[in-house]
């Protein structure tokens, strides 16, 4: 089942989603760290867990749109935890067997970025997933500025949002 919520014609190729040396040279060691090397910040100090604002969350490498805030909820692990991606094909996942409990980590399929791992005692009601991410992978766009930073094709996202709960957006 897939989580695509906008029309395939406004769909971008992950392709257009890549890791170039210029994009990693503007990432911080720690962003670099989480990203690269499958490193995991300490939960509650970390910039998204507790962000309640509308909008995006892309690849910090890439800025492949991957989670939206429609989909974020807190799961009191201290990360910022989402039930579903704002499209399947943006995310990669692979066993992870670092820990003595086996996990599924959850990658960019544009810039291959280690994001975070994926559980499956999400809302049951969402489909029973938790994405819980890693805040340095991830950059946040308000739906505010979608437009102007080259989103715009996700307002719709936060449009049908204020429509059905008579939130003017």
């Amino acid at each position: 089942m897939s989580s695509k919520r906008h029309t395939e014609e406004d769909t971008v190729s992950a392709k257009e989603y890549v890791k170039t040396e210029e994009a990693l040279s503007r990432l911080t060691e720690h962003q670099h760290h989480i990203t690269q090397e499958e490193g995991t910040e300490p939960a509650y100090d970390n910039e998204y867990w507790a962000n309640d604002e509308p909008g995006i969350y892309v690849d910090i490498v890439s800025g492949q749109p991957l989670f939206s805030s429609t989909d974020k909820y807190d799961s009191g692990t201290g990360w910022p935890s989402f039930t579903k991606p704002i499209d399947d094909e943006a995310l990669d996942t692979r066993p992870d067997h670092q820990l003595i409990t086996p996990r599924i980590e959850v990658r960019s399929t544009g810039a291959d970025s280690h994001l975070g791992h994926v559980f499956p005692d999400g809302p049951q009601d969402a489909g029973g997933l938790r994405y819980c991410m890693n805040s340095a992978a991830l950059r946040f766009i308000p739906a505010s500025s979608l437009e102007e930073e080259g989103y715009g094709r996700y307002r719709s996202l936060f449009d049908a949002d204020a429509e059905s709960t008579g939130a003017v957006a």
